[in-house]
């Protein structure tokens, strides 16, 4: 079992159609190929998770790589890992730009601003905090709303 994970800059703004689209077309091969992790996407960056078996999630980020909706892709981590983080999910898509402004106002107070918006880290660990801090957020309690 493999991990990888990079950052790319978009070609263009993006927003719930560009996310939507990346998600469709990749849908079919992830699960083809057993590969699952998260998307997060702001107006202008990706930053992607990505599991799975080696030849799996290598042919997936070449693929990626030559994909015209991404430039100056960062390669940020692809090692072994002991299990998955993300079973069960093919691929899950989240549009950072969708977040309130409190719930954004803290993520760019704890990771920082890139073009106006949140910036996604370049160190595994802090991608992954920020993965684990984004779904406190999305799975707020009932009783809290």
């Amino acid at each position: 079992m493999y991990r990888l994970v990079y950052k790319s800059r978009s070609a263009g703004v993006i927003d719930w159609d560009t996310v939507e689209a990346i998600m469709h077309s990749s849908e079919a091969n992830n699960d083809h190929n057993e590969i699952s992790g998260t998307l997060l996407a702001s107006r202008t960056h990706f930053l992607q998770i990505i599991e799975g078996k080696y030849e799996d999630v290598n042919d997936t980020f070449m693929r990626i790589c030559h994909d015209k909706r991404h430039t100056r892709i960062q390669l940020i981590a692809f090692h072994p890992v002991d299990a998955r983080l993300f079973d069960g999910w093919n691929m899950k898509g989240i549009g950072v730009f969708d977040f309130n402004q409190d719930i954004e106002q803290t993520m760019i107070e704890k990771y920082g601003t890139e073009e106006q918006g949140v910036k996604f880290p370049l160190e595994e660990w802090m991608v992954l905090a920020m993965v684990q801090d984004i779904s406190l957020y999305l799975n707020i309690p009932e009783w809290k709303q």
